[in-house]
């Protein structure tokens, strides 16, 4: 990550940081990490891990659940191999080279623009469950078998699970990832991951 991008994304935070100082009680702001990797299958490898500053803003409270919106902007940091040779196909211009050069292992840097919508369902005072779908837009860095290089979106389906310490949430969540261009890049095959992430918030 650079830190002209650093900067932008820290700036971003702070941005809406202070907005939220303003609505007391509706906004949280904190921070998660998580780690993943690839469904088993025999085609390529796909390892990750990741980190996410979290804006929760309550957009409304019922009588059994909240519904809360999350902006998480995301640097993820990745491994990938191609395993399988023959995904490249024969008809593809100079095949023979992209797979030499697809199968060596490469890093790849993907920023996101994550965008959710989280379903809550509090359990007493102090624990709660509940449903998260986000997606947004992505940069990725290097061109791969399975993606081109550049604009992509990624899709995240998670449910979790939340401890409110004073004024501090916990939160473990497992979660499913999917990422791809929508067609906008030559190559579209995209990455699926299974994840679990480990957040802490802190409610204004």
């Amino acid at each position: 990550m650079t830190k002209k991008q650093l900067f932008c994304m820290i700036l971003l935070f702070g941005f809406v940081s202070s907005k939220a100082q303003q609505n007391s009680g509706k906004y949280s702001v904190g921070f998660a990490y998580g780690l993943g990797s690839e469904f088993n299958n025999k085609d390529y490898t796909f390892e990750n891990h990741f980190y996410k500053l979290q804006v929760y803003y309550l957009l409304k409270e019922a009588k059994h659940f909240q519904f809360q919106i999350l902006i998480q902007p995301e640097i993820n940091f990745a491994k990938h191999q191609l395993l399988n040779l023959y995904f490249v196909k024969p008809e593809a211009a100079d095949f023979e080279h992209k797979r030499a050069a697809y199968t060596q292992l490469k890093d790849i840097r993907e920023y996101v623009m994550n965008i959710g919508f989280v379903v809550r369902k509090p359990i007493g005072k102090t624990f709660s469950c509940y449903f998260l779908g986000s997606i947004g837009p992505m940069i990725t860095d290097t061109e791969t078998e399975r993606m081109s290089k550049g604009f992509a979106f990624a899709d995240v389906l998670a449910l979790g699970f939340s401890a409110d310490i004073q004024s501090f949430q916990f939160d473990i969540r497992p979660s499913l990832r999917h990422v791809s261009n929508a067609g906008l890049g030559n190559s579209n095959a995209g990455y699926n991951t299974k994840n679990i992430e480990f957040g802490i918030s802190y409610r204004l």
